[in-house]
């Protein structure tokens, strides 16, 4: 299996795509091909970990990583991944939750799986490999756990001053001294460009071997796919019928791993994407033009994005919008809309939510009754609602009990700084912090 840019460079092995993030045209890398899958292939899969092997071994051909996937996907899935039933009075609707990990994000799994394969490969360098991420709220907490402390690994963390709450924030600060953390004046599109700068500026990245742990690196979409893959499989077998998966979705990482996952054959019914009030997607749906825009803060900060950089893999891997809106649903949920979610969900459910999850309810919700009715559903619980306790505590009036990982978490000290969003000043806040 060989990895191609967007934008047409070469191919390049899985260890060099995993390791350089971006290529070197500013795309991003996509296998040349997706294996396809039977279910049958997957006959012997009995946990998550077994149908991850089956599915990603096709694109470990030729990595030196091949001879580890096993123990790679063991670091990555050392905690559950929980398919809940939700109690509807009609159709079946089910809740998957994947805010179990070391930070209750998702992104704990595409972190700890990129974590497991660089260190793997580079871990051992003379000069350390430099994760640059910006982040929204949940990804720089991640990959700051997954690297925490890893030989030959350096981590950087961009995310907007003033945007993500005091526990994200906690969250992203309070690591060891390979983790760097700064605060940019600007909104999240402003640290996602500054990486993307960072990554063009050759006299940055011959100091600091810079690569990225982003959803633009393909090492975070690998994984993610599986866990579509192991859910949709496990109801299939269940109940005969393909679910659909309706996904909170920000930069377009984690519903692009459930469109590839359906691509390959996988048990997939439909599939809706969730946005809040940052309507690129949904107006590039319905316009038919692509229009990035500076992005809006909402109740649903990770995904505050205005111009969703895995777009440019969604429309090389399916088509412009007149083919993508016959494939895939989207709906757009302002603040008042998910502040209501959270409200019914605790009443109907009994289930505190974060406001990410709630576009997802929300989302579910809006089907017409024939369509609850006739397809199953699988809403993705992203993150854990204590994360943002500040805004669904007072909806629901109840206090939400800290799971034990972010109660340790809370106590660490933290550490910060600011920056405007220039490259210039990035590299002077990691050559003061570095030592270089």
């Amino acid at each position: 299996m060989r990895y191609v840019s967007t934008r047409g460079s070469d191919p390049v092995s899985l260890d060099t795509a995993l390791v350089e993030g971006i290529a070197a045209d500013g795309g991003l890398f996509m296998p040349t091909h997706l294996p396809i899958f039977a279910e049958s292939d997957f006959s012997a899969s009995k946990t998550i970990i077994d149908v991850a092997e089956v599915m990603l071994r096709p694109f470990f051909e030729a990595s030196s990583l091949a001879a580890e996937l096993e123990n790679i996907l063991a670091e990555t899935f050392s905690f559950p991944i929980i398919v809940t039933p939700l109690p509807v009075e009609q159709g079946r609707a089910s809740l998957l939750e994947l805010f179990h990990g070391p930070t209750a994000a998702f992104k704990d799994v595409g972190a700890g799986f990129l974590a497991a394969c660089l260190t793997r490969l580079e871990g051992d360098a003379a000069s350390p490999l430099t994760i640059l991420v910006a982040t929204s709220g949940d990804t720089g907490g991640a990959v700051a756990a997954a690297f925490d402390q890893r030989p030959g690994m350096c981590v950087v963390v961009l995310y907007p001053d003033g945007r993500v709450s005091e526990r994200q924030a906690q969250q992203l600060t309070c690591w060891s001294d390979n983790v760097l953390s700064l605060r940019v004046r600007g909104a999240f599109d402003d640290c996602q460009t500054l990486v993307k700068v960072a990554f063009a500026d050759e006299d940055l990245c011959a100091r600091y071997r810079f690569s990225s742990a982003n959803s633009i690196n393909i090492g975070r979409l690998l994984p993610q796919a599986t866990y579509y893959a192991d859910a949709s499989l496990r109801h299939h077998r269940e109940h005969g019928n393909k679910p659909g998966f309706i996904v909170p979705t920000g930069n377009l990482g984690n519903a692009l791993a459930c469109i590839m996952a359906r691509e390959m054959g996988l048990p997939i019914g439909p599939i809706v994407l969730a946005t809040n009030a940052n309507r690129t997607i949904g107006d590039y749906f319905e316009n038919l033009k692509w229009l990035p825009r500076p992005s809006l803060q909402t109740l649903a900060s990770a995904m505050d994005v205005g111009d969703p950089s895995n777009m440019e893999r969604l429309r090389g891997l399916i088509g412009e919008a007149e083919i993508l809106r016959e494939r895939l649903g989207v709906v757009s949920v302002d603040d008042s809309q998910i502040e209501e979610q959270i409200r019914r969900n605790y009443e109907d459910f009994n289930l505190a939510t974060c406001p990410h999850t709630a576009t997802a309810t929300y989302a579910w919700r809006q089907l017409d009754a024939q369509a609850r009715v006739a397809d199953d559903w699988i809403l993705v619980a992203t993150a854990h609602a204590a994360k943002f306790e500040t805004i669904v505590e007072p909806i629901i009036g109840e206090d939400i009990p800290l799971p034990i990982e972010l109660a340790e978490m809370m106590t660490r000290p933290s550490r910060s700084d600011v920056i405007e969003p220039d490259v210039s000043a990035l590299a002077a806040a990691m050559d003061q912090y570095f030592g270089n």
